[in-house]
């Protein structure tokens, strides 16, 4: 019922998660990611407590593949989980449990990876792994695209209705959280609306939290 992609930018250090699925609010239960450790999602029968406990583990030092393999080595009912992660290195790991629902397939590649469940075709992750290679600018944009591309290839078997884009980088809060809980028409696309409306004003919002001195204005009514 879902697919994703976790990246890192090699120029930024950005890292980054976007996901969809049919379900209602996919990101509130499977996008996870912490500024200078990594960003991971847990996904298909999603059990939330294992974004946090890749995390953790990275945290400590473990590569991203060395995480999902404890974390797949231990949890209950894994057979039903979908895991994928990259860490700050740029590393990757990626797992599907042998219950994961309908189609699913993974792609990894140089500091991205892409997996999903319920899909049209295996090539789905590879179609997003090669759209964010082959993109360049910001990660926000980049992972759109690869979203984009995973729905041009056939995304799920059935409609999607939720979204969500989750960055963190060098601050210890994430720089753009965005989320389309429920679309009757295209999540994705209402997505890339919302970001393209947000990545103007991200470095603002940063600049709020550290130094409210040297913020610019919000510009709106009221504001002096």
């Amino acid at each position: 019922m879902t697919f994703s992609i976790a990246a890192r930018c090699a120029r930024t250090g950005m890292l980054g998660i976007a996901v969809s699925s049919s379900s209602p609010a996919v990101a509130a239960r499977c996008a996870y990611a912490r500024a200078q450790v990594g960003a991971v999602g847990s996904q298909n029968i999603t059990d939330p407590t294992l974004g946090p406990k890749l995390l953790d583990l990275m945290a400590l030092g473990a590569a991203a593949a060395e995480a999902v393999r404890i974390v797949a080595g231990a949890a209950a009912h894994i057979d039903y989980r979908q895991l994928v992660a990259v860490d700050a290195a740029g590393r990757t790991g990626v797992f599907s449990g042998a219950k994961t629902l309908g189609t699913y397939a993974s792609a990894e590649g140089e500091g991205a990876v892409a997996a999903g469940n319920m899909l049209r075709s295996k090539v789905v992750p590879e179609r997003m792994l090669s759209a964010f290679v082959g993109s360049a600018g910001a990660l926000g944009g980049r992972l759109l695209a690869a979203m984009r591309a995973g729905l041009d290839a056939g995304g799920e078997e059935g409609p999607i209705h939720s979204a969500g884009l989750l960055i963190v980088r060098d601050v210890p809060w994430p720089v753009a959280s965005l989320r389309v809980d429920w679309s009757d028409a295209d999540p994705i696309a209402d997505l890339e609306h919302l970001w393209a409306l947000y990545e103007p004003q991200l470095e603002a919002y940063v600049t709020r939290a550290l130094d409210p001195t040297a913020a610019p204005s919000f510009g709106v009514p009221g504001d002096e």
